[in-house]
């Protein structure tokens, strides 16, 4: 049985060429990606700016509710086609999207590193992972270092952006299974075939409906889900990584639901908060998420 954690642990993301949090307070951020910054709502910025004017290409103005809606505000010059960009090997398109958001999570990037730190070395015949909720596929993209990859996502949009940024980024070629699928049903399946994986990512929503309308909740399906992945996941696996979002949840809970579904399972339960450090003097540390992840001992 794997052993449970208790203090927590802080993932930080660091900025890089592609992307830099600028600044952040009263309620909002300001980023830099490429040559082009905005400013999005971030309700856990409740301290105040250290820079007295964000100079920005774009804003996102929110609805008037927590769950509602809003609009981009962006400058001319920000492309509506988008714009590329990079992590480590890995290619992207960036573009402002009705969701608030540029195209890729760019506090993933440790979690990156860190199944990469779970795959290596890696075997001759590589190991072989899964990625949940895949969104745009750089995380996939990631993991195509160490191995085929599986990656599933409900949105045909989201899965087509993937193909096109394994493109960008000369890995067309990589074995990466792109499939328009509902995550939970994909998963259930995968167990009732005897499948096995080096390694799961899942990065679920609160709220989502799968390609022929299923309705997904988190607080709901998530049971359920990690309990399939737990099952694709054996002695000799690395890792199960799990991120949760804008949520009134604890870390803690979710490595309490690690460990019951994961109980077959030797090694270590963490958890924690992904946060992104703002750059220059007196930065701070802006979280972003909560997460809890299995891995073996060592």
């Amino acid at each position: 049985m794997a052993e449970v954690v208790l203090d927590p642990v802080l993932m930080v993301g660091e900025g890089w060429d592609a992307y830099r949090l600028l600044d952040s307070g009263h309620g909002r951020k300001w980023e830099q990606y490429g040559p082009y910054r905005f400013i999005r709502p971030e309700p856990q910025a409740m301290w105040s700016p250290r820079v007295e004017e964000w100079q920005a290409d774009g804003e996102f103005v929110p609805g008037s509710d927590e769950d509602g809606g809003g609009r981009w505000s962006l400058s001319p010059e920000v492309p509506a086609e988008g714009w590329p960009l990079a992590w480590r090997i890995a290619r992207f398109t960036a573009q402002c999207t009705p969701f608030r958001h540029l195209g890729f999570f760019p506090d993933m990037a440790p979690v990156w590193d860190w199944m990469g730190t779970q795959l290596s070395p890696a075997s001759a015949e590589g190991h072989t992972t899964l990625n949940l909720f895949g969104y745009t596929g750089v995380g996939s993209l990631a993991l195509s270092e160490y191995g085929p990859v599986v990656h599933v996502d409900a949105s045909k949009k989201s899965v087509a952006q993937a193909r096109d940024n394994a493109a960008l980024s000369g890995m067309a070629d990589r074995p990466i299974r792109w499939l328009i699928d509902d995550a939970t049903k994909f998963a259930a399946r995968e167990v009732r075939r005897g499948r096995r994986y080096d390694g799961i990512i899942l990065d679920p929503p609160k709220f989502g409906r799968g390609p022929d309308g299923e309705v997904w909740r988190l607080e709901d399906g998530l049971p359920g889900l990690v309990g399939d992945c737990g099952q694709l996941l054996d002695d000799s696996s690395r890792f199960l990584f799990l991120t949760v979002y804008a949520v009134r949840m604890s870390s803690l809970a979710l490595a309490g639901l690690l460990a019951e579904k994961l109980a077959h399972l030797p090694g270590v339960i963490e958890h924690g908060d992904l946060c992104v450090r703002e750059s220059g003097e007196g930065a701070r540390h802006l979280p972003t998420a909560i997460f809890a992840r299995w891995r073996q001992n060592g």
